[in-house]
């Protein structure tokens, strides 16, 4: 990987921010292209549907245009256009994106991205966020914020040691706005980013002065288990609660994924040596959003996610060597994917129907005790930033209005 990072001399100080910039190697895109179009295919599955896993139509349709007509430039010219840093947070390079609001009392936010995900989940939400006026909002609305890649994700570096969980990265995510000199923050989050979230919430109160979610950790814990041994719905629960069970049971049925990353993420390394092997990978990581994929590049559709939004995500983890690294991050994790944490700061949900599961209010009241602001959407699901933009912003202006 070749960058521009400035160099850093061994005297200078631990704490040293750095800018960084990133550009590919031509023989490196030329080699992805050679790859994506040497595939060994095998035949169609025998079924009409993605039950059996990712469909074959949707590869070969995704490897077609990646290997064709996909420009990696165009998102590393937007990549290159954020303010984009390195600093080495308890041994480790952690980079991040930060952007600073133009407008006087801008409120910090860090938002933390998921897998398989990386800061290109957000880069969608980074303008609006700062910059309100020019979307719809107000000057009042506006926002200071900090995207940085996970540990093992993306241009951060790769932990060569275990220990490196939810836990650790929360502190690290404190550790790093600290040293941007935001001594209190908001901070926002799905999948991984949501979980941890709450974690820093929960570590670090005198600091993190609310947070936001699209990926509540809200299901009361003898539901979850209930829901991951795949038993039938608990008597007493409301049609909205059946609904979110059903969905939560279902979600966790299809995630085979997590329990090989959860267990033996090294074992999945040719994922780092075939492309169409890494995207495959990545698509299944839930059904809806799958489904919604297979649309976009079978049939052509655009339903939030474009075919560049999707590449541009595989192709910055193909380039970084990061597939494995990210995996990882599941063996690391010591805690369940969607019970409370015990959350007491001010807190923001944002419940999207096509996510794992679209939390009732109900749970979520139960979960945090001290919720500010909660919508249920009509649409959207899992890669809410990514994919509903508008709404995840709206959600986050009015959620976080109170606390400024």
């Amino acid at each position: 990987m070749e960058n521009s990072e400035s160099a850093t001399a061994p005297t200078m100080e631990m704490e040293e921010i750095r800018s960084f910039h990133f550009n590919a190697p031509q023989t490196d895109l030329d080699d992805l292209k050679r790859r994506i179009l040497a595939t060994r295919w095998p035949e169609k599955e025998p079924v009409n549907d993605q039950t059996q896993g990712v469909p074959l139509a949707t590869m070969k349709a995704l490897a077609k245009y990646w290997a064709t007509e996909y420009d990696w430039r165009k998102v590393e010219a937007k990549l290159d256009a954020l303010p984009q840093f390195i600093t080495e947070i308890d041994g480790l390079d952690i980079h991040f994106v930060h952007v600073k609001s133009k407008h006087e009392n801008a409120l910090p936010i860090i938002v933390t991205h998921g897998w398989p995900g990386s800061i290109i989940e957000q880069m969608k939400i980074i303008e609006p966020l700062t910059d309100p006026t020019a979307y719809g909002g107000k000057a009042e609305d506006s926002f200071d914020v900090v995207v940085p890649s996970m540990p093992g994700y993306g241009f951060s570096g790769k932990p060569s040691t275990t220990g490196w969980g939810p836990d650790k990265i929360a502190y690290a995510w404190v550790t790093l706005m600290k040293r941007l000199g935001y001594e209190k923050f908001v901070a926002q989050g799905g999948d991984w980013g949501g979980l941890i979230t709450d974690v820093m919430a929960v570590q670090s109160p005198e600091n993190v002065l609310g947070m936001a979610t699209n990926f509540p950790c809200a299901v009361p814990p003898e539901i979850n288990n209930a829901a991951f041994a795949g038993l039938p719905a608990p008597e007493g629960l409301s049609a909205e609660e059946k609904k979110a069970y059903d969905q939560l049971s279902f979600s966790y049925k299809h995630v085979s994924y997590a329990f090989i990353m959860g267990s033996r993420p090294q074992t999945l390394l040719a994922t780092a040596d075939s492309p169409v092997g890494l995207a495959t990978i990545f698509l299944d990581h839930d059904q809806p959003s799958l489904a919604l994929i297979s649309r976009v590049f079978v049939e052509g559709k655009s339903e939030g996610l474009t075919r560049d939004d999707v590449l541009d995500n595989i192709t910055l983890t193909w380039l970084t060597n990061t597939a494995v690294s990210g995996y990882r991050l599941y063996l690391e994790n010591k805690h369940p994917f969607v019970a409370p944490f015990g959350v007491k700061v001010p807190v923001v949900v944002s419940a999207f129907p096509d996510e794992l599961y679209q939390a009732p209010r109900t749970w979520a009241e139960k979960a945090y005790p001290n919720m500010v602001y909660y919508k249920k959407h009509d649409k959207g699901g899992h890669f809410a930033a990514w994919e509903q933009p508008e709404l995840l912003v709206n959600d986050i202006r009015e959620g976080f209005r109170s606390l400024r």
